[in-house]
């Protein structure tokens, strides 16, 4: 593609001190990426609500559930539960961003497009970008099917993080943003070391490493600063969704942070809401990559 980023992403790149001259961004999914998106148990999406926040979440289903039949195209087979506003917001023409991860490998891929056709149960997105992201700060995990209740538990909202939110927060390595430009709606993976979101009051800090240089998501939140982040919880599939405005800031040296924090962001929470043991799966013991490992704690820069 000729110069793939837009007016946010060279912004954020011009400001970090990035020259980007290369980059892997495709207008349609080369065979290798079609073969692992088809491969996956989940995949995660972001759009835009009503009034224009990002939204996100995730659809599973047996591998197969997702079907590549050219490089232009994922459809994708799976039940959408009507309380979940990220679903219910889906329609055809609107933007959505989708990141297909593979947690027993740290393999991710992104797609960005517009939704084709759907139905009750499927939906399929044209992709209009197509690329690959590093392996960097993602955690690998082994996932174990289980049964997913039913009834459903129902949707839990708030406005200001609970206990149970908090702890998720506190002990969480990964999490996933929404984050939208005028191209188009993304999701993204962030992984760190447990705590790495750092949660003062109804604020979260959140350090930046370094990564692809591409600055897609700092990009997109130059641009419009509302985003959205996911966090799931791997021992009892817990799924919290936390909508809020973000600031970035490039200078780290402003405050005490995690060793390898090239610059940081925040997001003031504006809503909340919990799919209590929503995931069809599990996760047993995590390993860290060397590259989270390599990050430090917000506490222990803040004592030394």
């Amino acid at each position: 593609m000729n110069n793939p980023f837009h007016a946010g992403e060279r912004q954020a790149q011009a400001l970090a001190g990035f020259d980007v001259v290369a980059h892997g961004i495709r207008e349609a999914m080369p065979e290798q990426h079609q073969l692992f998106f088809t491969a996956l148990p989940y995949l995660f999406i972001s759009t835009l609500d009503e009034d224009g926040w990002p939204v996100a979440t995730l659809l599973c289903g047996p591998a197969g559930f997702i079907r590549a039949p050219d490089d232009g195209h994922l459809r994708v087979n799976a039940p959408r539960r009507a309380d979940d506003p990220a679903l219910a917001v889906l329609q055809p023409g609107k933007q959505i961003g989708a990141l297909g991860i593979d947690f027993s490998n740290r393999r991710r891929n992104r797609v960005n497009g517009r939704i084709g056709r759907m139905d009750k149960n499927r939906i399929e997105i044209v992709v209009d970008q197509s690329f690959g992201n590093c392996p960097q700060y993602i955690q690998i995990r082994k996932l174990t099917d289980v049964p997913v209740s039913r009834p459903l538990a129902p949707r839990e909202d708030m406005t200001m993080p609970d206990d149970d939110a908090r702890a998720l927060i506190a002990r969480a390595d990964t999490f996933f943003i929404a984050s939208h430009a005028p191209d188009g709606a993304d999701v993204s993976h962030r992984g760190g070391q447990p705590g790495f979101a750092h949660l003062v009051g109804n604020r979260l800090w959140i350090p930046d490493y370094r990564g692809n240089k591409y600055m897609n998501t700092l990009g997109n939140l130059l641009a419009e600063p509302r985003a959205a982040l996911l966090f799931i919880d791997f021992d009892n599939g817990d799924v919290l969704h936390i909508q809020g405005t973000t600031q970035i800031h490039w200078q780290p040296d402003e405050i005490s942070v995690p060793a390898g924090t090239e610059r940081y962001w925040t997001l003031d929470i504006t809503r909340l809401w919990r799919f209590r043991s929503a995931l069809p799966w599990r996760a047993d013991a995590v390993e860290y990559s060397s590259a989270t490992l390599s990050t430090g704690h917000w506490q222990r820069e803040s004592e030394s």
